[in-house]
């Protein structure tokens, strides 16, 4: 490949291509050479260094001392997807290696093939490896485990010992979501930090930094929907935030809730509110009318539903029937049941729900 890219500047006399056809210049490969602005958002404003990780300081500051002591131990990143783990060590990564970078790490994702033989050979060979360093001292090899908990349990008993017998020389950074799919005796070999669900103020500080940068016309009302709609996940914020650009220049909340087929939240109180005043039939009616002309989907109602539920005034009593209820109702939707028959359950709850408050009352 070296050798044909670097005789192509003396192919003087090969025929130029043909101009392209108008209005092509819009379509395929020629929108990311536009300065990458097709590139996906959450690529293009991934930190690139430790500085730019949007929250948990308290972590990454530990991290970064460890990285300049040169005391960097086996690390386990886990917590809720896009809070920040695998940009976290991506940043170490850089900030070790520089320009070596690629040389230096070994990623794994789930995608790859993840069993017992991949441990054996791929990952023992990359750290049994002698590293090439040009700086004052070698320098350790990272081998980075992203999505760990698709390993089968063999392949984590095997990396057990490689982990034991290549430490002088490598680290072995693990990402997962559920620490609990980790054996414990990777577990005890590592140093573990769990990454939480981003905090709002985060989430919305650096939605407001690409708003600025993008120069995206948002409202107040769009911006508490992004950060509401997101439950603290940066990477579930940008792709709510991109999709609804691309689908109206003007970012309000109705565009937010529109583009990600969410009730809006005042949707979800009208419901609420035929749900505990009016007769069955007529909430029947309402709701399904609703839903019908709204493009409402019975267990995102449910699960709104169900939040509103817990801003109610009501005997702890019913309201713990009540919940047991909805999730019931819930539980039987995931298997494809009736959405007729359960939104009748819905209402059904509810109406239970008022006698015996009514009844408590009194």
């Amino acid at each position: 490949m070296a050798g044909t890219a670097a005789a192509a500047p003396m192919d003087i006399d090969a025929a130029a291509p043909p101009p392209p056809p108008p209005g092509a210049a819009a379509k395929g490969k020629a929108l990311l050479s536009a300065g990458g602005r097709a590139a996906p958002w959450v690529e293009k404003y991934r930190p690139q260094s430790l500085a730019d990780v949007a929250a948990h300081r308290d972590i990454v500051d530990t991290i970064d001392r460890l990285t300049n002591e040169n005391r960097l131990p086996h690390l386990l990143l886990y917590g809720p997807p896009g809070t920040g783990k695998t940009s976290t060590i991506l940043a170490v990564a850089r900030k070790l290696y520089g320009s070596q970078y690629s040389n230096m790490i070994l990623e794994l994702n789930a995608s790859d093939e993840r069993g017992i033989d991949v441990v054996r050979q791929q990952i023992q060979d990359f750290a049994g490896a002698r590293s090439l360093s040009f700086g004052a001292r070698p320098s350790v090899k990272l081998v980075l485990l992203d999505e760990a908990d698709a390993m089968t349990k063999d392949a984590q008993f095997a990396l057990r010992r490689v982990i034991e017998k290549y430490t002088r020389s490598t680290r072995f950074a693990l990402i997962c979501n559920h620490v609990n799919k980790i054996i414990p005796a990777l577990q005890s070999r590592c140093t573990r930090f769990r990454f939480a669900p981003l905090d709002g103020s985060h989430v919305r500080e650096r939605l407001q930094h690409i708003i600025k940068s993008e120069g995206l016309s948002v409202d107040d009302g769009g911006l508490t929907a992004l950060v509401r709609l997101s439950n603290g996940d940066m990477r579930k914020a940008l792709n709510i935030l991109q999709s609804t650009h691309m689908a109206s220049q003007q970012i309000t909340e109705e565009a937010v809730y529109l583009c990600t087929g969410n009730p809006m939240p005042k949707d979800i109180e009208q419901i609420a509110f035929w749900l505990l005043n009016e007769p069955f039939s007529t909430s029947f009616k309402y709701i399904s009318d609703m839903k019908m002309r709204k493009g409402l989907a019975l267990v995102d109602i449910i699960r709104e539903v169900t939040m509103f539920v817990f801003k109610i005034q009501m005997p702890s009593d019913v309201r713990v029937k009540l919940i047991n209820n909805l999730a019931d109702i819930e539980y039987r939707l995931s298997f494809a049941c009736n959405d007729k028959l359960q939104l009748g359950a819905l209402i059904s709850t509810f109406t239970d729900t008022r006698t015996a408050m009514v009844a408590a009352a009194s």
